[in-house]
């Protein structure tokens, strides 16, 4: 590994990263990446082409970030009504 970057593989394809970026982090997306390719390969039997898995799989991660947002939004609200009451309850 070159100063300043990190040389990772994913799916067979060489990827470097600059220094500073979370190794593991990506280390743990790869492995995540790999486990639903291969998942989606054996869902299709093989039938679908590696760049539509691909965007299929971009799509399902699209998704879930879109739902998890939504619900730490939720959360971020239920949490304010809750010190809000909280404060108020103090107050009396």
């Amino acid at each position: 590994m070159s100063s300043g970057t990190i040389n990772l593989t994913v799916l067979g394809i060489p990827i470097t990263l600059k220094d500073g970026a979370s190794a593991w982090r990506f280390r743990e997306a790869i492995r995540l990446l790999e486990d639903r390719f291969a998942d989606q390969v054996h869902r299709n039997n093989g039938r679908q082409d590696k760049e539509r898995l691909l965007t299929f799989m971009a799509l399902e991660l699209a998704d879930e970030l879109i739902q998890l947002q939504k619900q730490q939004e939720e959360t971020g609200e239920r949490l304010q009504r809750l010190l809000t009451y909280m404060e108020q309850s103090k107050n009396i």
